[in-house]
């Protein structure tokens, strides 16, 4: 079918609405999902490893007799690794190596601190990792090492002792690029287990699949709907939405290079979408025609087709100004600014999950390489939200060191505030560290 992407205008009336309902997008809950997943995590609960091997023997079409079949050796994982063509190996390494450096340099920013008042009171917070997470890596429908990359390594740079992965092995076939990505990302056990029994395995725990504290990673609509479910027992990174690429253009640059950027998140999936803001009709038709010359040859060309149809937009905006408002407003996943200046428009931007500046910063290397996570708020969540990274991986703790002097002062303060509350045990508790008047 041929892709008949939509046209919008900024100064047509109607135009905010018709933005708007674009870019509603609310996961409908589907019943069924959620009544089979709340019946998974309620067997798992109960029954542990025998839910967990029936439940992955049947989704999966395995035959495996005991749960620790799915509990794969380090060894297994360095053989992987070894096992990879060179050049595979090289770019595992590579990506590896520049997401280390970049969540080394996050983490620095994120240090405790303390500080002494004149009385000798010391207040301050202390930032300690979590015990151990829970990382979903998906494996039913494709193989994904880069997500592999992005979850385990701010986990090992925040000081997490124990990586606990879970991926979904179909029919019995494991990816080797997964398994070596573990291994290069300092995972500390690999179970090869998926779907809503893997979520409940990791918030619960079994006999032989220890409980952790929080769960990250991409699923399907079980796992989301899983993930979702045991929030509070344990904590999650996030719902993630179907992707998003929003590119302003000046109309300076080449519009395959445009129309490809837009197919690069179109191609994820039917509900992925990919917006186009730009001030130049007579550019925003070429790139319409870059759309139609490049789209035949794309081996994913019926899910780009769909996805443009459905939910992506060529828009023509008053000027890049405007366009930075309406991208503040969209709040999208994945920003590209393609233009002669393009940080003079970053500087205006407010809410984006990523910004990817200028026009030699394709989406696609912020998948795999660059170095910033990749794991992005979805459906204007990045409003509110950030993206994965080492802060993800640690709590804080409040500090309170009151001297004997910093008593005196704040007992005071605390009783009045107590009694005023109500709360005599409160004031009580205060009013006994104070020194009694001469």
């Amino acid at each position: 079918m041929a892709v008949q992407i939509r046209t919008l205008d900024s100064t047509h009336d109607g135009f905010k609405q018709q933005l708007h309902a674009l870019l509603a997008f609310e996961a409908e809950t589907d019943d069924a999902i959620e009544t089979a997943v709340s019946k998974i995590l309620a067997d798992v609960k109960k029954r542990g490893n025998a839910a967990v091997l029936e439940y992955t023997n049947r989704f999966d079409r395995v035959n495996a007799q005991d749960v620790a079949a799915f509990d794969l050796p380090q060894s297994e994982l360095q053989a992987a690794l070894s096992a990879l063509p060179d050049a595979q190996r090289q770019a595992l390494q590579t990506a590896a190596e520049r997401i280390r450096v970049f969540h080394e340099r996050q983490k620095q920013e994120l240090n405790g601190f303390t500080y002494t008042e004149p009385d000798g009171t010391v207040l301050g917070q202390r930032v300690t990792p979590l015990d151990r997470v829970g990382i979903y890596v998906p494996g039913g429908k494709a193989a994904y090492p880069s997500s592999v990359l992005m979850n385990a390594i701010p986990a090992q740079v925040a000081g997490v002792k124990d990586i606990v992965m879970v991926v979904p092995t179909p029919d019995g076939v494991k990816n080797q690029m997964v398994l070596a990505a573990a291994a290069i990302a300092g995972v500390t056990r690999v179970i090869t287990i998926g779907g809503a029994q893997a979520v409940a395995a990791l918030a619960y725990g079994t006999e032989t699949i220890p409980a952790v504290d929080k769960i990250v990673g991409p699923g399907n609509a079980y796992v989301a709907a899983a993930k979702r479910r045991v929030f509070g027992t344990v904590g999650i990174d996030m719902i993630a939405g179907p992707s998003e690429i929003l590119v302003l253009c000046d109309g300076t640059t080449d519009p395959d290079w445009v129309a490809m950027d837009l197919f690069s998140q179109a191609e994820h999936d039917e509900l992925a979408q990919a917006i186009l803001l730009c001030p130049d009709a007579e550019y925003i038709a070429r790139v319409q025609a870059s759309i139609h010359k490049l789209l035949p040859t794309m081996p994913r060309h019926e899910t780009i087709t769909t996805s443009l149809t459905d939910r992506g937009a060529l828009i023509k905006v008053r000027d890049m100004d405007e366009a930075c408002a309406i991208a503040n407003d969209i709040a999208a996943e994945h920003l590209e600014i393609s233009a002669e200046n393009p940080q003079q428009w970053a500087d205006k931007i407010r809410h984006a999950g990523a910004m990817f500046i200028g026009r030699f910063s394709s989406e696609s290397l912020g998948d795999y390489c660059c170095g910033p996570n990749h794991v992005l708020p979805t459906s204007r969540t990045a409003r509110f939200s950030s993206p994965l990274g080492v802060y993800d991986f640690q709590k804080r703790s409040s500090i309170l060191h009151v001297s004997e002097a910093g008593a005196q002062t704040l007992g005071k303060v605390a009783a009045e505030l107590a009694y005023g509350e109500g709360l005599q045990a409160h004031a009580r508790s205060a009013e006994l560290r104070l020194k009694s008047k001469s």
